[in-house]
This record gives C-alpha cells, sequence and structure tokens, in this order.
C-alpha cells in the first residue's frame, strides 16, 4: 500500500520530471508544449505540502487516512 508522503513524493517528482521535459531542446517541440500544457495546471511543491497539512488536519481523530501528507522523506 502507498503511503500519503510516498504518494505525495511521487506527485512532487512527477512535476519536476515535467519541467524537464518541457525545457529539454532534444525533445520536440510538441513534446515540450505538451509538458507546458501539463504544468500550467499541476500543483507546485509548496501546494502539494499545504493540502497533506489540510488532509491531516481534517482527518485526524477519524477513521479516514489523509491521501497525501504534509512532509516527505528525502
Amino acid at each position: 500500500m502507498t503511503m500519503p508522503s510516498e504518494r505525495t513524493r511521487a506527485v512532487i517528482h512527477a512535476r519536476e520530471f515535467l519541467e524537464e521535459l518541457s525545457q529539454d531542446a532534444s525533445l520536440q517541440e510538441s513534446v515540450r508544449r505538451q509538458a507546458r500544457g501539463l504544468l500550467r495546471h499541476y500543483p507546485s511543491r509548496r501546494e502539494m505540502l499545504l493540502a497533506g497539512q489540510v488532509e491531516e488536519r481534517l482527518t485526524e481523530g477519524t477513521l479516514f487516512q489523509p491521501t497525501f501528507s504534509s512532509s516527505i522523506d528525502e
């Protein structure tokens, strides 16, 4: 089972990968354009960690587990 911190880290790393793709001049322009388009609405590292913090607070004391985490182990 994926832990919230692992899921959060994966989303953050996916954004970093899209950023790399969007700036890689060795790739076709269509690939770079698609990466830039996805990044327009992709959450930032700060937004992901904030979402995790909110979810942790909302699920505290309940049977529910947060989807994302306010911290990641790197």
